[in-house]
């Protein structure tokens, strides 16, 4: 059986890419396509599969901006001769286009955020920056839509990475899914005492709701660290105290040694899922995090992980932090790393082994189901009624 594995973009190593990471462990000799390839930029298990970008891929640099013309390249690969075929969404992934006794799988970590829930508030900073992104975004948007929902019928089966995503997956493409959480690396992590510090491991984008946490931490002058970078990352420079230290892209390495020694990871944005969440708890430490989206199905109301708030708001998160002091000394490492143990690698390759096994298994039983038999009426153009 010849496997593809289709991801939206390699410019980086995020959640979704850990993702890609356990499939190509799971599919040693797979082939990978995607828009976007800079190897520098990934992980050597990644860059020892033969990976084949689009012919876009001369363009990385302006990869968002030419987000109109993924449709096409995604289209113009040829998959052939693949028998099963893992797509891995958030961007465009899911587009492209197989034989029709092939099984096509899409792992969805979310239905793309720019073209649906997130969709007036791309719309409104658009509206704001550019005339011409005014007059482009609206007749552009209303394309990507058409195409998206038209390209969900394509797939055979939807996993998607919480309830959460499988909701908007019903929403957005009227179409069931299977929960299968994303692979952690649990092992890697350890605690340490804590010092005297937060942690924000995060992209810097708008939707993650950075800049709250960011001025409430400035205000109190209480320290955080954030981990990461992204476009927003100079609009949030600018709101920052001088107790607010932006660490940037780290190894791996020393991100274990930031979460090992944090007091407790702020999670300020509604996530998808929230690797950076599972990641804290593996590490001993707890989570002060926004109550939505797929953080609740990591860090429930009655598990002792952390403490949950309900608007993304200053006040809100300086309470959250008020209890957390006062229920600090409660905090169970061991208690925390088991309960993070439920999202490791072994449990999602488990999980996701059955389910592609079923996929092809309904697939087989679909192309090998006999024809009923023409008559010989029927042969001849007549018809029979009973």
């Amino acid at each position: 059986m010849r496997v593809a594995l289709v991801h939206y973009w390699l410019l980086g190593m995020r959640g979704g890419e850990k993702v890609l990471e356990a499939l190509c462990r799971m599919y040693p000799d797979a082939d990978i396509f995607t828009l976007f390839y800079d190897p520098a930029r990934v992980s050597r298990t990644i860059r020892s599969h033969r990976v084949r970008a689009s012919w876009l891929n001369p363009a990385r640099g302006l990869h968002r901006s030419l987000l109109p013309l993924c449709p096409m390249a995604l289209e113009s690969f040829d998959l052939r001769d693949y028998d099963l075929i893992v797509s891995s969404e958030s961007g465009p992934a899911k587009g492209v286009i197989t034989r029709s006794d092939s099984c096509h799988i899409c792992y969805c970590h979310t239905p793309m955020r720019y073209l649906w829930d997130l969709y007036p508030a791309y719309r409104s900073q658009a509206w704001t920056r550019s005339a011409l992104k005014r007059l482009a975004m609206v007749p552009l948007t209303s394309y990507l839509r058409l195409w998206d929902y038209a390209s969900a019928a394509r797939v055979d089966e939807f996993l998607a990475n919480s309830e959460n995503v499988r909701r908007r997956i019903a929403h957005v493409w009227r179409r069931d899914a299977q929960v299968v959480y994303p692979p952690v690396d649990v092992d890697r992590f350890h605690w340490e005492p804590p010092a005297d510090y937060f942690l924000i491991v995060s992209e810097m984008v708008a939707y993650k709701q950075l800049a709250y946490a960011v001025r409430s931490f400035s205000a109190t002058g209480r320290r955080l660290r954030i981990v990461g970078d992204g476009p927003e990352y100079g609009a949030l420079r600018a709101l920052a105290a001088p107790n607010v230290e932006f660490c940037g892209r780290v190894p791996d390495e020393q991100l274990c040694a930031l979460y090992a020694r944090s007091r407790a990871l702020i999670v300020p944005g509604e996530e998808d899922f929230g690797i950076a969440t599972v990641e804290a708890l593996a590490a001993g430490k707890p989570v002060i995090a926004l109550g939505r989206g797929g953080t609740v199905e990591i860090v429930p109301p009655d598990a002792p992980c952390g403490v949950l708030y309900d608007e993304p708001a200053e006040d809100a998160l300086e309470g959250a932090l008020g209890e957390f002091d006062a229920t600090e000394h409660r905090v169970n490492p061991h208690e925390l790393r088991s309960w993070a143990a439920r999202f490791s690698e072994s449990v999602f390759r488990r999980e996701m082994e059955a389910m592609i096994a079923a996929a092809l298994e309904s697939k087989r039983r679909f192309h090998h189901f006999p024809r009923p038999a023409r008559s010989r009426s029927a042969a001849a153009g007549r018809i029979s009624l009973p």
